[in-house]
This record gives C-alpha cells, structure tokens and sequence, in this order.
C-alpha cells in the first residue's frame, strides 16, 4: 500500500512540474546603453520636480548646513593620502575631550566612502565620508602588539595613520621599520592607541587591536566619527582657517633590497 502511495506522490510531482514548464523558448539576447548625464536637467520634468520638492526641501535643510571648508580637495588612496591622514589626525585631536593621552590614531581606508572637493563642505559631504555608526574608541597596546598591528597594516598596503607615525613597507606587503615620534618601538612598552570601535573587534584585518587592554569604548551616538569630523570643521570654521591635510611620508613604500 505504501508504495502505490510513493508511486501515485511521484506522478503527481511529476505532473506539477509538467505543467509549470513554459513553452517560451530564448531566441536571442539584444541589450541598449543609456547614459545618465547632464543632458537630462536640460528638459526637467516639471511634474517630478513639483512631486520631489517638499521631500527635497527636507533633505537639503539636513544635509545643506556648511561645516567649514577644505583647502584643496582630498582623496583616500593606499599607502597613504591627505583625506586618510586628515581623519586619523582628528581621532587624536579628539581624544582630548575625553580625558585621554593617545600616542597614534588608525584610521581604516575601508571606512573612507567620498573624496572631499575644495571649497565648501556641508553636512551632506561630511555624512558621505564616513557613513557608518563607528564610534571613538581607546585601547592600550604593548609594543609588540603594536608592530603586530602595523604588520597587518602593511600587509593591507597601508591605513590612516596620525601625524608623527612613520612606516617603512615593501610592495608586497611587509614592514620593513615602524617608528613613533622619532623613536624605535620598544617591544616591552605600553602604547596609547585611538581608533573605532569597528577596528577594534579586528576588522579589515587589523587582528592585533583584539589584543588589546583598558579598553574605553562610548557608545552614545554623540561619539560617533562622524559627528567629531564634523567638529572639528566647525572649529576651524570658527578661527576663519581651511581645513588642510598634506602626505607626509607617514607610509613609504620600500623594495626589497
């Protein structure tokens, strides 16, 4: 009895998925390139526009407030660029407000989503850069530890790394000599180190922060990167200056002899 119930269950499949088969059969492939460029605000579509203008009212009274300005515009390249080093600058000129004394900020290209051009920089521009919930976060490393982290990033071809860092990598991803602040690295020392709370868990291959001790990590919104992005523009708004950033040779790249 069983198996006419199989037999009869395997029919009925069967027909299903006879009956599901289409007879529309792939003759051939034919495919067009529309390009989207200025030439389309030349004829605007009034209706869309009249639609999109309460929501566009909105949106540019978030995203249109000015920040500050930038002296000249700034890219995120490896092993090293302005826009990388102007952020790592900013983790360790933040650290101030929160009582701490960080000796190095890292700072992921991963995290850098836009350029910055010359001029004008608006919140909107700002929100591009670093779009994600990444938090200020301190952590002590031992010396060790940190040449264990710059390894990693040299294996990466270089982060953001803040102001009187200085690595020497090869092409192929190796650290040839790591020095903070003019000194060597001591391997028995203990190191300061500011970053986000998303490098901190050992992401972009960065595994060595896990390793990490006396771990300060706020978690308020307040902390995230890129309100204290945006606070440092308006303090330099404040004082009438442009926002700057140079490369400096913080990441060289060195063949192997």
């Amino acid at each position: 009895m069983r198996k006419l119930h199989l037999i009869g269950g395997m029919m009925a499949v069967m027909a299903m998925v006879s009956a599901c088969r289409s007879h529309y059969q792939l003759v051939g492939v034919e495919r067009t390139r529309i390009i989207v460029d200025s030439r389309y605000d030349q004829q605007p579509d009034e209706a869309a526009a009249k639609f999109l203008e309460p929501f566009k009212r909105v949106n540019d009274s978030i995203m249109g407030p000015v920040m500050g300005a930038v002296a000249h515009n700034m890219h995120a390249e490896r092993p090293e660029s302005d826009l990388s080093n102007l952020l790592a600058d900013i983790l360790l000129w933040a650290a101030k407000d929160y009582g701490e004394q960080p000796v190095v900020a890292v700072y992921n290209m991963g995290g850098i989503r836009a350029d910055l051009t010359r001029g004008k920089v608006t919140y909107g521009d700002l929100l591009d850069v670093a779009p994600f919930e990444n938090k200020i976060c301190f952590v002590t490393l031992s010396g060790e530890h940190l040449l264990e982290l710059f390894g990693q990033i040299a294996k990466t071809g270089g982060e953001g790394v803040s102001k009187g860092t200085e690595l020497v990598i090869t092409p192929n991803g190796k650290l040839v000599s790591a020095r903070l602040h003019g000194k060597e690295i001591d391997p028995a020392g203990s190191y300061r180190v500011t970053t986000i709370n998303y490098l901190l868990e050992g992401n972009d291959k960065m595994m060595a922060f896990r390793k990490g001790t006396d771990i300060v990590s706020p978690q308020d919104a307040s902390n995230n990167s890129r309100f204290l992005i945006m606070k440092y523009f308006k303090e330099k708004e404040n004082k009438g200056e442009a926002v700057d950033a140079r490369i400096e040779g913080r990441i060289k790249v060195k063949s192997e002899e």
